[in-house]
């Protein structure tokens, strides 16, 4: 049996769940498939610890498709991003610079979102739209275009006859494998835990990145968790490194994260369990082939520096969702995605190259580097002109 829609999403993670309600809202019939049910609860076995910063043209692309009003209510405000290098001989802050948002803009840099919480909300939201259909625990398997289709075979033996695919089903992505695009990937030998912690000292919605070597050690705010401030951390390292440190019974653990903060929040409590993962650099050869576009992770994976992941894939969302509204009869025709190449890719490769050239500067352990690194952040900082572009940049605002 043969089902037909007018968009296939391979992918059920927060970008494909997101673009599911993006173009369910804008009147497409879509089907989004994943082979892994998502995890919603914060202390459910394989639920993603990690938060997204959701920055302002983010939240301006979830406003216009509905789902901002369920987000808001457990968002976070970032304020002040604060970078502090603490690349001396002992884990002590030498150098601390705060970009307020406040110097261009009314509003927060973004707002901060635990992973498995948006996951929630974006399914209760699915929910209530009759032109998704959300199917958990069955992926794509094969794929095949033409040029006025594209048939997608599921693992449940359903075929699905479609005039666009959306691959957002990760690094690995299968869509993007059998689409025939090939990817370039560096691998940096580090991995990150991320937890969530709480802490005595307030942290008047800064998000601090603390630089020593092996990578950042990142506090980003949470809302208070049991009467006391909390923060997601992110704590980037040499791979066996943070390996040895997630095996740390918790009190040992505690120490050392605390000794990594510099202490600038107090003695740091876990409050939850600890997950591992990998960092690497990956980006797509092509956003799109027959009948197919790529997004989020399947276009490009980058180490979480800059609250730049998600959205990046965001930025991808909204380009394709304007090309396909702005001409509804030509969705998944070559037009429209050479369109949607050209407008992602420079962007992608710019911030790929950026991201890359940070996360080297942040692993940096020779004490020359370190002391370049600082010196500088304060070349940077000095000048309101530069700095100002960078935060905007940052943003993704022009």
């Amino acid at each position: 049996m043969t089902e037909t829609c007018d968009i296939l999403i391979s992918g059920g993670g927060v970008a494909g769940l997101t673009a599911a309600a993006a173009f369910g809202a804008a009147g497409f019939r879509v089907i989004c498939v994943d082979p892994a049910p998502p995890v919603t609860s914060r202390d459910a076995e394989g639920a993603d610890l990690r938060t997204t910063a959701i920055l302002q043209p983010a939240r301006d692309l979830l406003e216009h498709c509905g789902l901002w009003a369920r987000f808001e209510p457990h968002a976070e405000p970032l304020q002040v991003m604060r970078i502090v290098d603490a690349g001396g001989e002992t884990p002590q802050v030498r150098i601390v610079k705060e970009f307020d948002a406040s110097e261009i803009s009314e509003r927060p840099f973004g707002w901060n979102l635990p992973n498995w919480l948006l996951r929630r909300e974006l399914l209760t939201h699915l929910a209530g739209l009759p032109s998704v259909d959300f199917r958990p625990g069955i992926g794509a398997k094969a794929l095949f275009t033409r040029t006025g289709e594209a048939r997608v075979t599921l693992t449940d033996g359903a075929r699905v006859t479609c005039r666009l695919v959306i691959a957002a089903d990760g690094r690995d992505s299968p869509m993007r494998q059998a689409a025939g695009i090939g990817v370039s990937t560096t691998r940096y030998g580090q991995k990150a835990l991320a937890f969530a912690v709480t802490h005595p000292e307030p942290h008047r919605n800064v998000s601090t990145e603390i630089h020593r070597s092996g990578g950042p050690f990142t506090l980003v705010p949470l809302p208070d968790l049991d009467g006391r401030p909390s923060s997601a951390v992110v704590w980037m390292e040499d791979g066996p490194k943070a390996a040895a440190l997630a095996a740390l019974p918790v009190q040992e653990f505690e120490a050392a994260m605390t000794e990594r903060s510099c202490a600038l929040f107090g003695p740091l409590t876990l409050a939850s369990r600890r997950s591992l993962w990998p960092i690497v650099l990956q980006h797509a050869d092509r956003l799109s082939g027959e009948r197919i576009a790529l997004i989020a992770e399947a276009a490009h994976v980058v180490p979480p520096i800059g609250a730049q992941g998600l959205n990046m894939s965001l930025a991808d969302l909204r380009a394709l969702l304007d090309l396909a509204t702005a001409r509804p009869d030509g969705l998944g025709d070559a037009a429209m995605l050479d369109a949607y190449h050209r407008a992602r890719i420079n962007d992608i490769r710019l911030r790929v190259q950026g991201i890359d050239l940070l996360n080297r500067a942040s692993m940096a352990a020779p004490r020359a580097l370190r002391n370049a690194r600082a010196a500088g952040l304060n070349a940077l900082y000095a000048a309101a002109p530069v700095r100002h572009l960078l935060m905007r940049m940052g943003l993704g605002l022009r």
